[in-house]
């Protein structure tokens, strides 16, 4: 069957997609330092609901604003409950590895999720990348890896389940992207395909918190209160939605490298706000992420 990507493949990033994946990025490494915040008063289950239940009404009211036809008959069922139950499941897995790893070590694991995408761009979604883009590809994952300061001292067994399950989370939202862009969602508005993710995803985390036996023992305060009204409001109902429509546009592969990013700003966060150090190699980190960047979306010659 022939894949409604074509158009998308080794299209360069605009200078408005670099914007708006900038902004994704820094709102997503912060996204993990809050996730830990509110752990103290919301268990990790409970908290994932709320945070999508919350994020699926702001959707809802972006949607009835737009006039997006949600339930039109488009072939995008399937595809969407597939995507959607993969997005439960991914964060049944960040939540779960958030639990027992750092936020600082549980950014740069899940940020495993490019390799799964250009892996699979390449296999499924007929996109190519040269052996320049490859090493753009490995130069900002070790930039990322120098920046985390791997490996660390106080690293046990538990910290190492925390890890996998992290990676295991950006396999599923790899996979999730990899769907998006080799289905008809692909032509969907990209509010129908984060509406089908959020939706299904409802039911599995708070099974999830059900299983666990998962209750809020008291009134949270107001900063936790703020803090799931950011996770819920801005990362879930609106960047989420900027990312899904930037990969029903461009390259699948050049956009999730760019977010090799999102860990830096989850480490300067750590620094900001909950005080981790950061190591002399930050700086040189830094640089290898950028140039990393640069070879993944320069543009290819002409031949």
């Amino acid at each position: 069957m022939a894949q409604p990507v074509s158009a998308a493949v080794g299209r360069p990033l605009s200078a408005g997609a670099i914007l708006l994946m900038l902004v994704c990025c820094f709102s997503w490494g912060f996204n993990q330092i809050a996730i830990k915040l509110v752990m103290a008063e919301i268990p990790p289950f409970l908290q994932a609901a709320i945070r999508s239940s919350a994020g699926m009404v702001v959707l809802l009211i972006i949607i009835w604003a737009r006039g997006v036809k949600l339930f039109q008959r488009d072939g995008t069922l399937k595809a969407g409950l597939f995507a959607g139950v993969l997005f439960g499941l991914e964060f049944v897995l960040i939540y779960s590895g958030l639990m027992l790893t750092t936020a600082t070590r549980g950014v740069v694991f899940l940020y495993s999720a490019p390799f799964i995408v250009a892996l699979g761009s390449y296999q499924f979604l007929g996109e190519r990348l040269s052996a320049v883009q490859w090493t753009g590809l490995a130069l900002s994952f070790v930039g990322v890896a120098v920046a985390i300061g791997v490996p660390q001292p106080d690293v046990d067994a538990k910290v190492l389940l925390g890890d996998l399950l992290l990676v295991a989370g950006g396999a599923m939202w790899g996979a999730t992207t990899l769907i998006v862009k080799g289905s008809r969602l692909q032509t969907a508005p990209a509010e129908k395909g984060l509406a089908y993710q959020i939706a299904v995803s409802i039911p599995i985390l708070f099974g999830a918190a059900l299983v666990s036996g998962e209750s809020i023992a008291k009134m949270p305060s107001l900063g936790t209160v703020s803090l799931m009204a950011y996770q819920s409001i801005w990362v879930v109902g609106l960047t989420f939605l900027l990312w899904f429509g930037l990969v029903k546009t461009y390259s699948a592969s050049k956009l999730s490298a760019f977010s090799f990013i999102t860990p830096l700003f989850g480490v300067v966060a750590g620094y900001v706000i909950m005080h981790d150090p950061l190591t002399p190699a930050f700086g040189f980190a830094a640089l290898l992420v950028i140039a990393g960047l640069y070879l993944v979306n320069r543009p290819a010659k002409a031949a």
